[in-house]
């Protein structure tokens, strides 16, 4: 492209590492595309491949507008790459797609209409078929050697086997996001799209993750707080190409980022995350915790049950039984402390009562079901679980006392009502 060209209008970001063959699928696509070429611009970042990607990409220079960039292997930097391809980028919208990803031919039309329409920004999920990754299409991988992509999709499309693994969640919504209280838990970076002045002012994708899966739902999140319309395109479709996975260290690595994304949004919904992953043993593309949304009525219920119960007594005994320098955590402690309460951690599920807490140097503050919180092992001396915690204890007490073992060296108040 010359400096005399205008900007393209989309810009396709596709990362990529020791896969040229997978990728030669995906450049092929996107040279089909109906939209005219000057309209769209395609980046490719290398991970660090060993193999001949270079020369992959330069072969599609005379029918792709295209640039490749190279960063060295210093191990998992798919965000990283994709921040990359983010900054070489020259358009106002962004498209992630993976490598191996076959978008149909009005795939870039698709996504920038819906980002052209009147209303808040929008956040993109492309419909992606035969994304099951443990749970192949059979016959796709044949089908797509010998068949273009649009043809595969007229052929299978309506076949369950065929759908994108989140379907099921999709149409329970009719495919309308805004039915989803948690629309970025299903915002994959094998198919999306976001406006680049957006995805510059959350910051871009958090290089920190530095293994396979969740930093496009960390993404997401930051995007939805920004406001974000979340949206899923049926006409931004692609297909996957089936291919070998490594896995059982790609479910080792998602479970773990699921922490690192409670870490850095500690909040009910992620405590929730963490628990479903750390119970599970999920399967790549398993939408099963993506029901974890279905659990916020059950702690709005809670939190209506327990919302004008008082638990000053018994912090008022915790107070007057522990030492001057205990360190303390409470689980559970309610809007109001008794009179000279020592510094704490304090922990509710009800964020309209912790406002009424007196913030400041002497009390850290957590919104939390108290599952899974961001303090370290034996991080205090004492953990006090309220009788504020009692309907959560059913579902959710063993996870509840197991963390306050972890963070605390003795734990008191450890039985709410069983029955909850």
């Amino acid at each position: 492209m010359s400096t005399q060209d205008p900007p393209p209008l989309i810009s396709v970001v596709v990362p990529t590492y020791n896969r040229a063959e997978l990728l030669r699928g995906t450049l092929t696509a996107l040279a089909g595309q109906r939209m005219p070429a000057p309209s769209y611009e395609v980046v490719v970042v290398d991970d660090g491949s060993t193999d001949d990607t270079r020369d992959c990409v330069h072969a599609f220079t005379d029918r792709l507008p295209i640039r490749y960039a190279y960063q060295e292997d210093l191990g998992f930097r798919a965000a990283a790459a994709r921040n990359t391809g983010a900054r070489l980028a020259g358009a106002d919208v962004l498209v992630f797609v993976d490598t191996g990803v076959l978008p149909g031919p009005d795939f870039l039309a698709a996504h920038l209409a819906v980002h052209r329409r009147p209303g808040p920004s929008r956040a993109v999920i492309g419909y992606t078929y035969g994304y099951r990754p443990d749970d192949p299409t059979p016959g796709l991988d044949a089908a797509l050697r010998s068949h273009r992509p649009e043809e595969v999709v007229r052929r299978y499309g309506a076949a369950p086997a065929f759908q994108d693994a989140r379907h099921p969640t999709f149409a329970s919504s009719r495919f309308d996001l805004s039915r989803i209280p948690l629309p970025w838990q299903l915002f994959w970076t094998l198919n999306c799209s976001v406006p680049a002045a957006d995805f510059r002012a959350v910051g871009g994708f958090d290089e920190e993750f530095r293994s396979w899966g969740g930093e496009d739902m960390e993404l997401g999140i930051r995007l939805h707080r920004r406001g974000l319309a979340f949206e899923v395109s049926r006409e931004a479709w692609a297909v996957d190409t089936p291919h070998p996975r490594s896995v059982t260290q790609d479910v080792g690595d998602n479970r773990s980022n699921v922490l690192t994304i409670l870490h850095k949004h500690p909040e009910p919904v992620t405590e929730l995350l963490w628990a479903w992953f750390s119970r599970h043993l999920p399967r790549l593309g398993d939408t099963r915790a993506w029901h974890v949304r279905q659990e916020l009525p059950a702690i709005q219920r809670a939190i209506g049950r327990v919302r004008t119960r008082d638990v000053t007594a018994e912090l008022t005994r915790l107070r007057d039984d522990v030492p001057p320098g205990t360190r303390i955590a409470v689980f559970g402690c309610g809007p109001t402390l008794p009179a000279d309460f020592p510094p704490a951690v304090l922990l509710d599920f009800d964020e309209q009562l912790l406002r009424r807490l007196p913030h400041g140097s002497r009390h850290q503050i957590h919104h939390s079901l108290g599952i899974r919180t961001v303090l370290p092992d034996d991080a205090v001396d004492v953990v006090l679980i309220t009788p504020r915690m009692t309907p959560l204890w059913r579902r959710w007490g063993r996870h509840i006392l197991a963390e306050a073992h972890r963070v605390g060296r003795t734990v008191r108040g450890v039985d709410p009502d069983p029955s909850g």
